[in-house]
């Protein structure tokens, strides 16, 4: 009761101040302020004193006045390509982590591909005052985010560069990916092989096209222009390019899946065919370990920590020329890229 008495909790309604937490735990302000912002200079009895008045007064820091004093909205915005694909989830949720870490609220929105949706989504968090930017572009000219890194929103570009503008970066190696994924099939005997990918004004999908051409042209292998195919990623779209390469007797004998989307649907195509046909998809899918379909696998989760990580290192002054992260992906062998060719192709 006698310690109660001499430090007595704040009434009710009224929200507890760094100025209770010190008279409750017999500190200085001071000593209070380097426990709740994570400084040195305090002992661990001292430290200990402070986060039991901190719990048993219920107190909470007030980032408002602190972001204030920085000038900051302790708000970060991520434009993602589409909320609705399984591989932005991870990536979401890493960069979501290191916002929290940093104290910051993290705000998304989906560009559906529109590159015009990508420039009023981003102008819009700028409107906003975010204090950095994390973009999986739609656009190929990010000339209009000039004003606003110059004004310093911090912004990292993820996936996919930035176009006509120089800025951070960090990508999957889709090049490498796609050309390994495509020597894997070509190690198996494959020697017709067709890719489907993406749009070709993605980045993503030429450099995995990059790819595909490489690793033939590494083996002496011709391409027939029938066995490429990019564009929409829908089922109709990619069902119709797959049974196209796979009609005849000289028709491919594998595929290679420009991403996740078309992997999906490639599985679909190639489940109703007698004869089988291997396959390799860039991206992991779900179930993909128990259908036995071979990958080239991407760390999603890890390109959005890493972009986030950078972005904050931006907002905490670091001035670099931009940075160029490429993270290499791997081949994740199931059985589906292991289908040797007919004896017969």
């Amino acid at each position: 009761m006698a310690e109660n008495a001499r430090h007595p909790e704040p009434r009710y309604g009224n929200r507890p101040t760094m100025k209770d937490v010190a008279a409750r735990a017999g500190v200085g302000l001071k000593t209070v302020s380097r426990v709740v912002n994570g400084e040195a200079g305090v002992t661990p009895d001292t430290e200990r004193r402070v986060q039991e008045a901190i719990e048993a007064l219920g107190f909470r820091r007030n980032d408002s006045a602190r972001v204030l004093r920085k000038g900051r909205t302790a708000s970060i915005g991520l434009v993602l390509e589409d909320l609705a694909d399984p591989f932005y989830g991870p990536l979401s949720r890493a960069v979501e982590e290191v916002a929290r870490e940093h104290g910051a609220l993290l705000i998304n929105g989906s560009s559906a591909e529109d590159p015009d949706r990508e420039q009023e989504l981003v102008l819009a968090f700028c409107a906003r005052r975010v204090d950095g930017l994390i973009v999986i572009p739609a656009g190929s000219d990010h000339r209009y985010l000039e004003p606003e890194i110059k004004a310093g929103v911090a912004t990292v570009f993820v996936d996919r560069p930035a176009g006509r503008i120089d800025a951070d970066v960090v990508l999957s190696d889709s090049f490498g990916g796609a050309r390994a994924g495509v020597a894997h099939l070509i190690a198996q005997g494959h020697r017709r092989i067709g890719f489907i990918g993406d749009q070709p004004r993605i980045h993503t999908a030429t450099e995995r096209l990059r790819g595909y051409h490489a690793a033939m042209a590494d083996a002496g292998l011709r391409v027939d222009e029938a066995w490429v195919s990019l564009g929409s990623t829908g089922p109709e779209r990619v069902r119709a390019a797959a049974e196209s390469m796979l009609a005849g007797p000289a028709g491919v004998t594998a595929l290679f899946a420009g991403n996740n989307r078309v992997t999906v649907t490639a599985v679909r195509v190639l489940a109703g065919r007698e004869r089988p046909v291997a396959l390799v998809g860039f991206d992991d899918i779900e179930l993909a370990d128990l259908l036995g379909i071979t990958v080239i696998s991407q760390d999603a989760a890890t390109l959005g920590r890493t972009a986030a990580e950078l972005l904050f290192r931006r907002l905490d002054g670091v001035d670099e020329t931009p940075a160029r992260v490429v993270l290499p992906t791997v081949l994740i062998e199931r059985g589906s890229g292991e289908v040797p060719p007919p004896v017969d192709a």
